[in-house]
């Protein structure tokens, strides 16, 4: 169904310009179909855009743009903003599930995945793995990517309390979403696998290499390889594979 677009005020300085109430691809494609028109070609007093799953925060100074003209500004590119949206990437980013070279499990929390699933730790692997995601946002902390798409099955509950802070990279479920966790921080998710791709790379030209919409595919390696793609991708190579990605082949 057609969502209404609502603009509501966050404070005296930010625009929100709101698709719907759910997390919809539909939907996300016009959040950031929009922020794509409004970054190709900003008014003069916008500051920053922040897209999520459902909404696009628009920042803006109220000294150089009013809020009237960045409303009607955004109406007029709402509805045709589709149509110059990029084609999105997709990356194929290697995974482990098994324990490092040292004995630390990059998996650590599939045994209890399976068993609030009834699957097997291999079947859990087998079906996180074999899944397409779509980046529908970053947002609480530097690159960490919220991803739909999670099979059902793996549809397990966040924890009712935060576990000890996760490792680097993590690759996270819960709520029935999936997530790539890029600095250690206790969480309500469960630890499914690590990456040793970085989506927040603060010493690379690229920081964020990608972009909301973009989807990502994951690919399991033993520990061995994840060792040694640890140590290419922390001398700053980025490890990840990307494509162009076909709308037709969306499961």
């Amino acid at each position: 169904m057609e969502q209404t677009l609502r603009l509501l005020d966050a404070g005296e300085a930010a625009l929100v310009a709101e698709f719907g109430s759910t997390v919809d691809p539909a939907i996300n494609d016009r959040v950031l179909a929009l922020d794509a028109a409004l970054r190709a070609d900003p008014p003069e007093g916008v500051r920053e855009t922040v897209p999520t799953y459902r909404s696009l925060m628009i920042h803006y100074d109220p000294l150089v743009l009013s809020r009237e003209a960045l409303a009607g500004r955004v109406m007029a590119l709402a509805d045709g903003a589709n149509a110059s949206r990029a084609a999105p990437t997709l990356w194929t980013l290697p995974c482990c599930y098994a324990e490092t070279s040292d004995g630390e499990p990059c998996g650590e929390d599939v045994a209890a995945i399976a068993a609030l699933t009834g699957l097997s730790p291999e079947r859990v692997a087998a079906l996180h793995a074999g899944a397409t995601y779509r980046v529908y946002m970053y947002g609480f902390a530097p690159g960490f990517a919220y991803l739909g798409g999670l099979p059902k099955a793996l549809a397990v509950p966040r924890r009712a309390k935060p576990r000890p802070p996760h490792p680097a990279n993590a690759l996270l479920v819960g709520g029935g979403l999936a997530a790539v966790g890029t600095v250690p921080m206790p969480t309500g998710w469960y630890v499914i696998a690590r990456t040793p791709a970085r989506l927040y790379a603060p010493e690379r030209d690229e920081t964020f290499p990608v972009a909301a919409g973009d989807r990502i595919r994951f690919e399991p390696v033993d520990a061995v390889t994840y060792a040694a793609l640890e140590r290419r991708a922390a001398a700053g190579e980025v490890v990840a594979r990307r494509e162009s990605f076909a709308e037709e082949a969306t499961p």
